[in-house]
């Protein structure tokens, strides 16, 4: 039998299947900058004041958009239609009908290969938003937020 996540659409994946599909990188919890002029989102190296950077999860999940007003809560509809979602996130592989690589948590039935991988922020905050300036926080610009780590796309021989 296929897992969920190939045979459901996004709409019809349960809340527990949606949740699941979070790999858990901490990626899209970096703070991102957009150009007023030409739209271009570019990542820093700047994590949302909630983003804990070692398990690169939420602190504060349940009230994260309570206490982060611009959180934006996924949905598949905004999934489908923002632009910044990294292209390793497990939501938008799914919504572009690619399938989950051999490190989501799915796969591989464990939590840490998302950082053994070389996937999550892990290692890579260098502050969170509260303690920097606007100023320091425009020089914090990084690009690997928008790749893929080198190796991550091929299934990984055991």
């Amino acid at each position: 039998m296929d897992p969920f996540w190939k045979t459901k659409t996004l709409e019809q994946l349960s809340p527990q299947e949606w949740e699941s599909l979070c790999d858990g990188c901490g990626r899209c919890c970096l703070v991102k900058l957009e150009d007023d002029d030409t739209a271009k989102i570019v990542y820093t190296s700047v994590g949302c004041k909630l983003l804990d950077d070692q398990s690169c999860r939420c602190s504060d999940y349940a009230a994260r958009s309570e206490r982060v007003p611009d959180c934006v809560r996924l949905t598949p509809e905004v999934v489908r239609t923002i632009n910044w979602l990294p292209p390793t996130c497990g939501y938008h592989l799914i919504a572009t009908g690619q399938d989950l690589p051999w490190w989501h948590p799915l796969v591989s039935g464990e939590p840490d290969t998302v950082h053994t991988a070389g996937i999550s922020v892990r290692g890579r905050v260098a502050a969170h938003e509260d303690d920097l300036t606007l100023t320091e926080v425009v020089s914090s610009v990084v690009s690997w937020p928008q790749r893929w780590p080198r190796g991550s796309r091929t299934k990984r021989r055991v």
